[in-house]
């Protein structure tokens, strides 16, 4: 387990950063490619002002008409991003990886703060899985491609939450685990539906440029 541990805080953390940043430049230049031959009137009209407009406002909880409908999904989706985000830069094993693997020193949340954003996370990811059983309209539209989405992101916070809990080899192999799964979270991101990580400036941008250019209105 030791070797498997130390083969994935090394080389495949390596691997999985150069995967996922190639695969993404990869999606993001077919994307462009795309607009550009189906819809290169619309991609004419991309603007930086309307763009980053909408960005901003979309960024504000309950700013705009799609999360004041929906308080509680708006509060999941706000509450999930902004934890993982903390955990992935600051969680204290991580900023351990970020200076053993990139030379990269970080500052470290709290072990208490880590698992309460833990907790924060599993939960938001508890009220979404919800949404997509409970109200008909998502159900509906909910295929495998969603759940994959929610299961991949669901294993590495719970196995790192849990491996903060145990002690010996026990520990070990849930900390291989929580490492393993989220190098598999990160390649998988440009092919799921993850990838709206990235993808989600470039539609905001498209959408807020063609209602403050085109329709001059407001698209939130």
């Amino acid at each position: 387990m030791e070797t498997l541990y130390l083969l994935a805080r090394g080389p495949l953390c390596w691997a999985t950063a150069i995967i996922f940043v190639l695969a993404m430049g990869w999606k993001l230049s077919k994307a462009w490619s795309e607009a550009k031959a189906k819809d290169g009137s619309s991609v004419a009209y991309l603007s930086w002002k309307f763009g980053l407009r909408s960005i901003f406002n979309w960024a504000i909880p309950y700013n705009a008409l799609g999360w004041k409908e929906n308080p509680l999904i708006c509060a999941a989706t706000f509450c999930l991003h902004l934890s993982l985000l903390l955990l992935v830069l600051f969680a204290d094993g991580h900023t351990v990886l970020w200076e053993y693997t990139f030379g990269l020193r970080i500052w470290a949340l709290s072990p208490m703060l880590s698992d309460i954003l833990s907790v924060v996370a599993l939960t938001s990811l508890g009220v979404l899985a919800w949404r997509r059983i409970a109200v008909p309209q998502v159900k509906f539209v909910t295929g495998p491609a969603d759940w994959l989405a929610l299961i991949l992101v669901t294993v590495p916070v719970l196995t790192g939450f849990l491996s903060g809990f145990l002690g010996g080899t026990s520990a070990l192999t849930l900390t291989t685990l929580h490492i393993l799964t989220a190098e598999i979270l990160i390649v998988l991101i440009p092919f799921t539906r993850l990838s709206h990580a990235v993808f989600i400036f470039f539609t905001r941008a498209y959408i807020g440029s063609e209602f403050g250019g085109v329709r001059h209105c407001r698209d939130w």
